[in-house]
């Protein structure tokens, strides 16, 4: 996926395993087995205020799941825009990386948990909607190019 072309069609719905008895609901999350990749960084965003995200990570995939309340996520891929809507803590919404990914439509009580695969680097995100239109062309043409090889 280094150098890929990653687009909307990445994005998918995750699972997770739950056990519902009359002491109430388990859902549980697991590391390369529900989750696509090892999970390096875990942070959850609470008495949210204004809107979050605005921006994209160069090698970072994440799992955002909504533990509770519900809210929205913009996400766009240089092309297209998808909308996805957040409420059920039983599932997760897989977004890979270089994708650029806004979450809005908080409640105060709302609350936002994110699951990473790396940990985190600010030099690795791009804050902006002009950075992030460069790093696709770069690093997406990289891959087109790069893996040629030179005819003699």
């Amino acid at each position: 996926m280094d150098n890929d072309l990653i687009s909307l069609a990445d994005i998918h719905w995750i699972d997770l395993a739950s056990n519902k008895d009359k002491r109430g609901t388990l859902t549980s999350i697991e590391s390369a087995k529900c989750i696509p990749f090892e999970i390096k960084r875990v942070f959850y965003m609470h008495h949210i205020t204004e809107d979050r995200g605005g921006h994209s990570h160069l090698d970072t995939d994440q799992v955002i799941i909504a533990i509770s309340g519900n809210f929205k996520i913009d996400i766009h891929d240089g092309k297209e825009q998808g909308t996805y809507s957040m409420s059920d803590c039983t599932r997760g919404l897989y977004v890979p990386r270089r994708l650029f990914t806004s979450l809005y439509g908080f409640d105060e009580s709302d609350v936002c948990l994110v699951l990473a695969s790396n940990h985190y680097e600010p030099e690795k995100s791009q804050r902006s909607w002009d950075e992030f239109t460069e790093m696709k062309k770069r690093v997406e043409n990289a891959g087109k190019f790069g893996n040629r090889r030179r005819l003699s």
